[in-house]
């Protein structure tokens, strides 16, 4: 991996990890972030520092990536995505600096449907399905498709 900083109109790329053949469209904000090989990053995402990427990944645009989030190899975000890593966010907790990361995690295969809102705390299990506009709330086992607010399962894979 090699470290890449960037800054210019139509990106701004600070101190990240990038694996080779990444693929990272304008108009990003990445910092202090891990991109895997052979991922693609799209048009308007943001990934915060600490957040992790795997290989052979797809991040579609419009997409916010926290602090906090790992996604493990071969998944697919799709566009709009929004992770959120604080359960409790207030303006007090923010000034006083108790406020806490919610560590998200997205295992290997996992697919995440347009418009899908994470919640801080959950696991995406390996090869599930979230499907789009889903808010999920809690842990999704492997395999499995989840739809609606709250994400419920629907089916198994």
């Amino acid at each position: 991996m090699k470290i890449l900083t960037l800054n210019t109109n139509k990106q701004t790329i600070h101190e990240v990890k990038v694996g080779e053949n990444v693929k990272i469209y304008d108009f990003v904000n990445l910092y202090e972030c891990e991109i895997g090989d052979d991922t693609l990053i799209g048009t308007f995402v943001e990934i915060q520092k600490g957040a992790k990427i795997g290989k052979k990944s797809r991040i579609q645009s419009h997409t916010f990536i926290c602090e906090g989030v790992t996604i493990e190899d071969e998944v697919f975000v799709g566009h709009g995505v929004m992770f959120i890593n604080d359960k409790n966010p207030s303006v007090e907790n923010s000034l006083n600096k108790t406020w806490k990361t919610e560590k998200v995690l997205v295992k290997k295969g996992a697919m995440i449907g347009t418009g899908a809102v994470i919640l801080g705390g959950v696991i995406i299990g390996e090869n599930s399905l979230v499907g789009a506009g889903a808010v999920v709330t809690k842990d999704v086992l492997k395999n499995t498709v989840v739809v609606g607010n709250p994400a419920k399962v629907i089916r198994s894979k």
